[in-house]
């Protein structure tokens, strides 16, 4: 299974000719679809065919990030106006009651996931709401609670497990301590590594999620010199010793502004770090030609964790 330490994005809802070449011949990770890729439910069942088809792969990664409310890729198709904050409200007060009708919410949605094609889901978003977080996060986090976070994440990813599709707890190791967008700017932190195991840390610990997406942030008394996505220091000891995360690590985007160089230095930054796979979401296919050529193949480990999510898809 030779592929690409890299998940690519397409232009509009139809495939052009460069595209397929593309994703024929140099063998992409996986894909992320948006709003732009999608028209009606018709359309997009037939795109994903023909992405399986061109990359005779029948279980090729077909990404969405559908978390509702603020951040939903399928308006045009269905009309799910609910955050994971309502869940996290509701908890409060009747967490069996919110536990009863997020259970039945994921499992509509992954029906849906299933008629389409889309196998990966990049939910849940595990960071912990403060007084000073970005709007960016807001209604998208469950709370401002470490526990009710943690909780709601875990059956999240327990109840789109259950339904065969995959999910990414973002964003590792915590976006909730930042107070700018990192699509825009760099967020620097100053927290202490104690503050930040106690509450940003928590959710993230003991999930079983096959894939996590790495926040562009600065822990600056962590790796005062590197953003997250770019830090050994924070992916090795904290994403993967302290936290224990042991599935496959993708990028956030490393086409947004947080991150300072040009794209394919970014893209290899990222997996000289650890990141195992880097995320591209731009669309642009002559960017996305030199990303794709400068990339390596996944490594032993990506491939391993690669088969073993191909096997939880049957």
């Amino acid at each position: 299974m030779k592929k690409k330490a890299i998940i690519i994005s397409i232009k509009s809802h139809k495939l052009s000719k460069r595209e397929i070449n593309l994703l024929a011949d140099e063998k992409p990770w996986g894909l992320i679809l948006f709003k732009r890729n999608i028209k009606t439910l018709d359309q997009i069942k037939k795109l994903i065919k023909k992405i399986r088809k061109v990359t005779q792969d029948s279980k090729f990664p077909i990404m969405i990030d559908e978390e509702g409310k603020t951040v939903s890729r399928l308006v045009e198709i269905i009309n799910h106006d609910v955050s994971q904050k309502l869940f996290g409200d509701i908890y409060k007060f009747q967490p069996k009651t919110s536990i009863a009708i997020y259970k039945s919410y994921i499992n509509n949605l992954c029906k849906l996931f299933r008629n389409i094609g889309i196998n990966i889901n990049t939910v849940p978003v595990l960071d912990v709401l403060r007084k000073s977080t970005s709007k960016i996060i807001g209604v998208r986090s469950f709370s401002n609670q470490a526990d009710i976070v943690k909780k709601l994440g875990n059956i999240c990813v327990e109840q789109y497990n259950l339904n065969k599709i995959g999910t990414v707890i973002k964003h590792i190791p915590g976006h909730g301590c930042a107070s700018l967008d990192s699509h825009l700017k760099l967020p620097k932190v100053k927290l202490s590594i104690n503050d930040l195991n106690k509450i940003d840390f928590s959710p993230f610990k003991s999930n079983v999620s096959k894939f996590a997406m790495t926040a562009h942030i600065l822990y600056q008394n962590i790796d005062n010199t590197n953003v997250a996505t770019f830090s050994k220091k924070i992916i090795f000891d904290i994403i993967r010793k302290k936290i224990k995360f042991k599935g496959i690590l993708i990028s956030d985007d490393i086409s947004m502004k947080a991150l300072k160089f040009d794209l394919i230095t970014n893209a290899k930054k990222s997996l000289a770090a650890g990141c195992n796979i880097v995320l591209y979401c731009a669309g642009n296919y002559n960017e996305q030609l030199k990303l794709i050529r400068n990339v390596p193949y996944v490594d032993k480990f990506t491939a391993k964790k690669t088969s073993e999510f191909y096997r939880f898809l049957r």
